[in-house]
């Protein structure tokens, strides 16, 4: 497993460094197959964020946490990324077709209860081109976190997004 660590407005101190892969490091026991793991750890405002990015063959684990304390962050998104491995072990592994998480105990037994998870409502819409700019005021008028569209600059089918600080995102499909 590959660890790359960034820092944005904090500097990965060593002892930081080694806490981040011991921690992360941890989901290993879980599956062979992890690539390239991204640790952002972020501070603003006096918060210590998280984010980590764990790809598995095509499938993206992603856990964010954040609290006055960036150990205490680091702890948090790991057991979050642990519960979502067991949670859908058997879902990811019928979609690899193979046994890419390896069989063992959860340490946080999960309540299979919500595994009804269900769409509950369909809705079709017109995918009318047009610029970012466009998208974010039209989602911003109908109120919602996301707004899909073709982009009139690629005319490729885009999403834009409100993230939690405010700002705006954009997914894109690869070329």
């Amino acid at each position: 497993m590959n660890i790359m660590i960034r820092g944005k407005h904090i500097e990965v101190t060593d002892a930081l460094k080694e806490y981040v892969l011991k921690r992360v490091g941890k989901l290993e026991k879980y599956s062979d197959e992890f690539m390239d793991v991204k640790v952002t750890l972020l501070v603003e405002e006096g918060r210590h964020r998280v984010e980590v990015t764990a790809p598995i063959h095509g499938i993206i684990l992603r856990g964010e946490e954040e609290s006055a304390d960036m150990y205490a962050s680091i702890d948090l998104v790991v057991e979050k990324l642990e519960r979502q491995i067991d949670k859908y072990r058997t879902r990811i592994n019928k979609r690899m077709r193979s046994k890419v998480l390896k069989d063992h105990e959860p340490e946080h037994p999960v309540d299979l209860a919500d595994e009804d998870e269900k769409v509950v409502r369909i809705k079709k819409f017109a995918l009318k081109p047009m610029s970012v700019d466009e998208a974010i005021m039209q989602m911003n008028l109908v109120g919602h976190n996301f707004f899909v569209f073709t982009n009139s600059d690629n005319q490729a089918a885009n999403v834009v997004y409100r993230r939690h600080n405010g700002d705006y995102g954009l997914l894109e499909p690869e070329a």
